[in-house]
C-alpha cells in the first residue's frame, strides 16, 4: 500500500510544495520505502511508495516519455501484463510496475481507463498538455482516497489517501466514492463500475454453482499472489481467512512442486510465469512456505482455531498474543490510523494493527485477508432476521457498497499504519459478478434445515463427495459459527472496553453531546469514548467521512456478533 496526495490548480504551486512535502510526509507509514514529487505547471503530485511489485523500477510519481503524463497511484493492477499486451502500437515502459500501464491506456481510454483494471487501486493523472487531472478509485474502495476544497484555494482541489493529509489545508472533505473517476475538465465525479448486480431492486434467479464459486475464488487469490516479496496470510480461524489460507497454501505448493524455488538459504523466492495461455498469472514471488499470522487474548476462539487450521495446512504459523492494557493503550493510535468512530471498526481494527507490527516485524510486506465475504454471502448473525430474500438480498448490496467505510477501511489502514498491505480476494471483481448474482433464497439462512450463515460458500469448499480432492478444511473450521473478528480475539476485548469506557464517560457528558455532532449522536459511552478520541485529532470537517453501523432487524445496539441472540456464546453465557 502507498500513500498519495496530490493539488491540482493551487495558485502558488510552487510556494506551496514544502507544505505539500510535509502533509505527504504525514502518511508515509503508507510507504516507507521511498518518496517522490513532481510540479506541472500548477499541479503537484506526492507518492509515499510501499514497493510491492517491479521493486527496483517502480519509484513514483511515474511519467510518460514525452513528459506529458504524470501518474501517483495506490494500490495493484493485477492484470497489467494481460493490459500490456492489448495496447496499440509498441509502447515504451519505462519501469516493471504494475502500475505504469495506466499511463499508457489513458491515451486510448481516457476516462474509461479505471474500466480496464483489475485490482485495487486509487489513482491521480495530471495531463499537461490538457491542463486536467484525472483521479479515480477502485470499484470497492480497498484503497482509502479522499477528496477535499479548501475556501481559500477555491479553484484547487486536492487529494489524498488519508484524512490527515487533507484537514490542515480544506475546509470540505469527502471520501472518494469507490467506482467513481473524477475529471477536472468538467468538474464532475462519474461512476464507471456498472455491475449487473448494483440495483437492489433486481433480484437474481440463477442458481448456486458450487464449482463456480470455488475455481472464481481460486482464480481471485491466484492473483493476489502478484508480489516481488515475501507474502503471508492473515489467519483468525474463522472460516473466511481459512479458505483464503488453505487456497493460497496450495498455490504455494503447486509453485514448490514445479521446482521454480531459489536455494539462497535467504528468503527463498520463487517466480511463477508471466502469463499462460489462459492470460490467468502474473508474476509471483513467495517464502518456500507459506507463512500465517494470528492474534488474540490468550486461549481466544480466534487463535485456537487458526492454530488447528495452521496445522491442517502445514503453514508456518506465528501466533501473537496481546494483554487487555496493550490493546487500551493503542487504542488512541489507531483511531489515529483508522480516521473514524465508528465502534465496530475500533474494535477490530486494533488487534488488526497489533498485528500488523509484528508482520512486519517479520520481514513480510504483503497479507491476503478475508475481507467481503460476510457482506457478500450475509455471513453477519443478523442476517438470521431477515425478513425474506429481497430484503435479505438489499442488505448484502448496501453492506458491499459500504465496505470503503467499514472492512475495507479496518484493513486498509491497520495494515498500512505499519507499512504492510491487504490484498482481499472475496472483493474480486468476477468473483461479486458470480457471488451477486446467486438467488438470494439460497443465501438464506435455515437452522431447522442446517443452512448456517454462508452456507452455500461451505458447501462450495465441502469436497467431501470427492474422494480424489484433498479437503480444503477439517469439517470443524468448514462449518464453524460466525465469530465476528473483535469477539474471535477474546470476549474479554470486547468486555474490557465498555468497563473502561463507562468509567471514562460521565451519564452527563452521554445525556449532553456537543452541539457541533449536530445529529451524529454517540449511543453509548464507548461511542462517546471514541468520538472524544476522534475529535482531539482530527478537525470537524473530518466527521461526515465516517459512518456508524449497527444492525439491522434486531433491537440491539452492540453491534458484536454475541449480542445476537442465535451466538452460541452470546454475552449472558460467556464467562
Amino acid at each position: 500500500m502507498c500513500g498519495i496526495f496530490a493539488c491540482h490548480k493551487h495558485p502558488e504551486v510552487h510556494k506551496f510544495k514544502p507544505q505539500a512535502l510535509q502533509l505527504a510526509k504525514a502518511i508515509r507509514h503508507r510507504g516507507p520505502d521511498w518518496s517522490g514529487n513532481v510540479i506541472s505547471n500548477d499541479t503537484i503530485l506526492t507518492h509515499e511508495r510501499l514497493s510491492i511489485v517491479g521493486i527496483d523500477s517502480g519509484a513514483q510519481p511515474l511519467v510518460n516519455k514525452e513528459q506529458t503524463l504524470f501518474l501517483a497511484v495506490n494500490g495493484e493492477i493485477y492484470n497489467h501484463r494481460i493490459l500490456r499486451k492489448q495496447l496499440k502500437g509498441e509502447p515504451k515502459f519505462k519501469t516493471h510496475s504494475d502500475c505504469e500501464v495506466i499511463l499508457h491506456l489513458y491515451p486510448e481510454h481516457d476516462i474509461d481507463t479505471p474500466k480496464l483494471l483489475d485490482g485495487m487501486f486509487s489513482f491521480v493523472l495530471y495531463d499537461k498538455e490538457k491542463d486536467r487531472t484525472i483521479a479515480a478509485r477502485d470499484p470497492i474502495g480497498i484503497t482509502s482516497f479522499y477528496q477535499g476544497w479548501s475556501s481559500k484555494t477555491p479553484d484547487a482541489v486536492y487529494f489524498a489517501s488519508e484524512l490527515k493529509c487533507l484537514h490542515p489545508v480544506c475546509d470540505k472533505i469527502v471520501s472518494f466514492p469507490p467506482g467513481h473517476i473524477y475529471d477536472s475538465a468538467t468538474g464532475k465525479t462519474t461512476r464507471y463500475f456498472q455491475p449487473t448486480w448494483w440495483e437492489p431492486s433486481r433480484i437474481p434467479q440463477s442458481p448456486v454453482d458450487y464449482k463456480k464459486i470455488r475455481h472464481t475464488l481460486e482464480k481471485a487469490v491466484r492473483k493476489r499472489l502478484m508480489a516481488e516479496v515475501p507474502y503471508g496470510v492473515l489467519l483468525s480461524g474463522g472460516l473466511d481467512s481459512s479458505l483464503i489460507a488453505s487456497i493460497a497454501a496450495r498455490e504455494t505448493a503447486k509453485a514448490k512442486a514445479n521446482g521454480r524455488l531459489a536455494t539462497n538459504g535467504q528468503a527463498l523466492q520463487h517466480e511463477l510465469v508471466g502469463i499462460d495461455d489462459s492470460d490467468e498469472y502474473s508474476t509471483i514471488t513467495a517464502l518456500p512456505e507459506l507463512h500465517s499470522f494470528s492474534i488474540g487474548l490468550p486461549n481466544s476462539p480466534d487463535t485456537v482455531a487458526a492454530k488447528k487450521v495452521a496445522d491442517y495446512l502445514g503453514t508456518v504459523h506465528h501466533e501473537f498474543n496481546f494483554t487487555l492494557q496493550e490493546g487500551l493503550d493503542a487504542l488512541r493510535d489507531v483511531i489515529y490510523h483508522l480516521e473514524t468512530y465508528d465502534v465496530t471498526t475500533i474494535r477490530a481494527s486494533t488487534p488488526m494493527y497489533l498485528l500488523s507490527r509484528k508482520i512486519k516485524a517479520k520481514g513480510v510486506k504483503m497479507v491476503l485477508s478475508g475481507e467481503g465475504s460476510d457482506e457478500i454471502y450475509g455471513g453477519y448473525l443478523y442476517f438470521h432476521n431477515a425478513p425474506s430474500k429481497e430484503e435479505f438480498h438489499a442488505e448484502t448490496i448496501a453492506r458491499v457498497k459500504n465496505l470503503h467505510l467499514a472492512d475495507c477501511l479496518r484493513a486498509n489502514k491497520s495494515t498500512s499504519a505499519w507499512g504492510v498491505e491487504a490484498r482481499v480476494p472475496f472483493l474480486d471483481k468476477e468473483f461479486l459478478e458470480v457471488s451477486m448474482n446467486i438467488d438470494p433464497a439460497e443465501k438464506q439462512i435455515n437452522m431447522a434445515a442446517g443452512r448456517i450463515e454462508k452456507y452455500i460458500l461451505r458447501k462450495a469448499f465441502d469436497t467431501s463427495d470427492e474422494p480424489d480432492v484433498k479437503p480444503y478444511l477439517p469439517d470443524e473450521i468448514l462449518w464453524r459459527q460466525k465469530e465476528q473478528f473483535s469477539d474471535g480475539v477474546g470476549y474479554g476485548w470486547i468486555d474490557v472496553l465498555k468497563d473502561t469506557a463507562a468509567s471514562m464517560v460521565t451519564d452527563e457528558q452521554l445525556a449532553n453531546p456537543k452541539p457541533e455532532w449536530g445529529s451524529d449522536i454517540p449511543d453509548t459511552k464507548e461511542a462517546y469514548w471514541y468520538r472524544l478520541m476522534f475529535d482531539e485529532q482530527f478537525p470537524q470537517q473530518c466527521a461526515p467521512t465516517v459512518m456508524r453501523w449497527t444492525p439491522k432487524w434486531s433491537n440491539q445496539t452492540d453491534p458484536s456478533g454475541r449480542a445476537i441472540a442465535t451466538h452460541v456464546a452470546k454475552y449472558q453465557n460467556a464467562v
